[in-house]
C-alpha cells in the first residue's frame, strides 16, 4: 500500500498531465480555426443592370430628343456608322429602331473614362418592355421583360361631379376608371350615373423595383347605382379572365356596351333629331360617342368584317356580321385599321379604327349603329343573352370566394366627403 504522501505525490502528477493535454487540444483547435479564418475566399456577387453584368461597365441614363437618331447616340460612344447600320438592319424583326419614341428612356453602357466604347444600348418602350442591342463583338438583340410585383389595395368614394373625376380625386388612376366600368358595362349606365351613385373596389396596384406602373385587375368591386347594388367577382373557370354576380352568373355580353373607352354620348338614338349639317330634323338611328380625334374603336363582338371603305355621308366607316342575325357600323372614322377588308373576322375589343370627323360630321366623334333581324335598334336598349355563367364545377369554389370578397367589400369605409363633413362640424359646434 502506498503512503498518503505518495498518493499526493501520484495525484498532483496527473493532474498536470492531464491539464497539459488539456492546453495542447485548445492550442491545437485555435490554431486550426485560425487556419481556417485564414483560407476563407470572399464570395463574389456581380452588379447586373439589366440582366447585364456591369462591374466593368460605366451606365450613361438618358432620354431620346427630339430628332434625335440611333446613330446620333452610338456614334458619341465610338460606335463605328458601319456596325450601327448592321444593328438597325439585323434588329427590324425584334424592334425597329425607326420606332424609337421622343422622351423614352434609354441607357448606353460604355468602357473606358476619357475614349468611351459602348457595349450595350438598351431602349425601354414602357416601364415594363426594354430592348437590348448588344454590340460588344457582333450585333445581338433581343427583348426582356422587367419582373412585375403586385400589391392589393382597396379603394371606395360616391360620385359628386363625374366618374372620372371623382375617381382620381379620391386616388385612382384613368386604367382603374376604365376598368371599372369594363366590370359593370352591362349593368350600371356609365354615361347616365347619378350624384350619390358610389363605389367599393378590390384591385391590384403593379409594382417594378417599388415603382409604380399602374393598377392591375379588379377582384371584386361593388357599385351602388341609383340605390341599385351591383356585385362583380373575377373568377377564372379555365377560358379566360370574367366578372359574375354573386348568384355565379356572368356581367358580361357578348357585345360591349360601348365600342371605345370611357367617354360621353353626344347624341343618342332618336325617331326625330336636328342634323346640324343638314339643318333639318330627321331619324338618328345611330349612337353618338363624342371623343378626340385618334381615339381607338373597338369591335363590340365578335364577327366578320363586311364592308370597310369610305362613303360621302358616312366618311371612313366599318361593318361588321355578328353571329345569328346581328350587325354593327362603326362611321365617320379618321382612318380604318390596318388590314380591315371584307371578308377578315375580328374578335371582340379588337381595334377596327380611330375617331374622326370624316363624312357628315361637325367634330370627332363615332356614330355607332345597330341591326338586328335588318332593323336599326338603340344599342343601348337591345336585349342581349348573357354570356356563360359559372359552371357546377367550380361553383363550390366560386361560392366561397364570393362570400369572403363580399364580407371584404362590406368592411371597406366609405370616405367622409367635404359635404358630409361641414354637416358633422355644424353640429358638434351646436
Amino acid at each position: 500500500m502506498f503512503s498518503a504522501g505518495v498518493l499526493s505525490v501520484i495525484f498532483i502528477g496527473v493532474y498536470f498531465l492531464v491539464l497539459e493535454q488539456d492546453q495542447d487540444q485548445v492550442e491545437q483547435a485555435v490554431v486550426m480555426k485560425q487556419d481556417t479564418i485564414q483560407t476563407e475566399v470572399p464570395i463574389y456577387v456581380p452588379n447586373y443592370y439589366y440582366g447585364i453584368v456591369v462591374d466593368s461597365l460605366h451606365v450613361f441614363e438618358g432620354e431620346i430628343q427630339r430628332n434625335e437618331t440611333l446613330a446620333d447616340i452610338l456614334s458619341a460612344y465610338n460606335v463605328p456608322y458601319e456596325k450601327i447600320h448592321q444593328l438597325a438592319s439585323s434588329s427590324k424583326s425584334v424592334f425597329d429602331v425607326r420606332k424609337i419614341g421622343v422622351r423614352k428612356p434609354y441607357s448606353v453602357l460604355y468602357q473606358g473614362d476619357s475614349i468611351k466604347h459602348a457595349t450595350h444600348f438598351i431602349y425601354k418602350p414602357n416601364s415594363i418592355d426594354y430592348v437590348v442591342y448588344d454590340i460588344k463583338d457582333s450585333v445581338n438583340i433581343y427583348k426582356n421583360s422587367r419582373e412585375i410585383s403586385y400589391r392589393e389595395q382597396e379603394l371606395a368614394g360616391d360620385i359628386q361631379t363625374s366618374l372620372y373625376i371623382d375617381m382620381l380625386n379620391q386616388g385612382g388612376d384613368v386604367d382603374l376608371v376604365n376598368n371599372l366600368v369594363d366590370v359593370f358595362g352591362w349593368q350600371v349606365d356609365f354615361f347616365g350615373i347619378q350624384k350619390g351613385d358610389h363605389y367599393k373596389i378590390i384591385y391590384d396596384e403593379k409594382y417594378v423595383d417599388d415603382e409604380y406602373i399602374g393598377s392591375g385587375k379588379i377582384k371584386a368591386a361593388y357599385f351602388n347605382h341609383i340605390n341599385e347594388p351591383y356585385y362583380g367577382i373575377y373568377f377564372d373557370q379555365g377560358d379566360g379572365q370574367d366578372y359574375f354576380a354573386l348568384n355565379g352568373e356572368s356581367l358580361r355580353r357578348e357585345f360591349l356596351k360601348a365600342p371605345l373607352t370611357f367617354t360621353r354620348i353626344s347624341s343618342r338614338y332618336s325617331g326625330r333629331r336636328y342634323h346640324p349639317v343638314q339643318k333639318r330634323f330627321k331619324a338618328h338611328l345611330g349612337t353618338d360617342y363624342a371623343a378626340p380625334r385618334g381615339t381607338p374603336i373597338f369591335a363590340a363582338a365578335d364577327g366578320t368584317i363586311t364592308d370597310a371603305r369610305y362613303k360621302s355621308n358616312n366618311g371612313n366607316y366599318v361593318k361588321i356580321k355578328h353571329n345569328g342575325n346581328i350587325s354593327t357600323q362603326y362611321l365617320h372614322m379618321s382612318k380604318i385599321a390596318t388590314g380591315m377588308r371584307p371578308g377578315k373576322k375580328v374578335k371582340r375589343g379588337e381595334t377596327i379604327g380611330f375617331v374622326g370627323s370624316t363624312g357628315l360630321a361637325t367634330g370627332p366623334h363615332l356614330c355607332y349603329r345597330f341591326w338586328k333581324n335588318g332593323v336599326q335598334v338603340d344599342a343601348l336598349k337591345v336585349d342581349l343573352p348573357p354570356s356563360e355563367p359559372i359552371d357546377s364545377l367550380y361553383r363550390a369554389e366560386f361560392d366561397s370566394l364570393s362570400q369572403m370578397y363580399l364580407v371584404r367589400l362590406d368592411q371597406i369605409q366609405m370616405p367622409v366627403d367635404s359635404v358630409q363633413e361641414e354637416r358633422m362640424t355644424a353640429e358638434v359646434v351646436q
